[in-house]
């Protein structure tokens, strides 16, 4: 059974950082590239950033370059994705999806206020 469950988001204020975890099970980690998307309040789910099985090719959408970062620990089965700087326009639900399969996980709130 396909699980991804993600973890770490929260209340933060702006300017601050959160770490979201993606933690997979059931396929094969190591050979899917993965990504993170996320769903503002009321639009459309977008794409944050990709990476691919081994970690040497990754990508970022927009806004999020430079104050994103996607990493994966293959030895956990778990993608990462580090949020610095973070603007009220960043809260959303947070999804991890695998390419492989195209699972997605159950999102994870990110909420970024004063």
């Amino acid at each position: 059974q396909v699980q991804l469950v993600e973890s770490g988001g929260g209340l933060v204020q702006p300017g601050g950082s959160l770490r979201l975890s993606c933690a997979a099970s059931g396929f094969i980690f190591s050979r899917s590239a993965m990504s993170w998307y996320r769903q503002p309040p009321g639009k459309e789910r977008e794409l944050v950033a990709s990476i691919s099985s081994t970690g040497a090719i990754i990508n970022y959408v927009g806004s999020m370059k430079g104050r994103f970062t996607i990493s994966r620990d293959n030895a956990k089965n778990t993608v990462y994705l580090q949020m610095n700087d973070l603007k009220p326009e960043d809260t959303a639900v947070y999804y991890c999806k695998s390419s492989m399969g195209g699972y997605w996980g159950q999102g994870t709130q990110v909420t970024v206020s004063s």
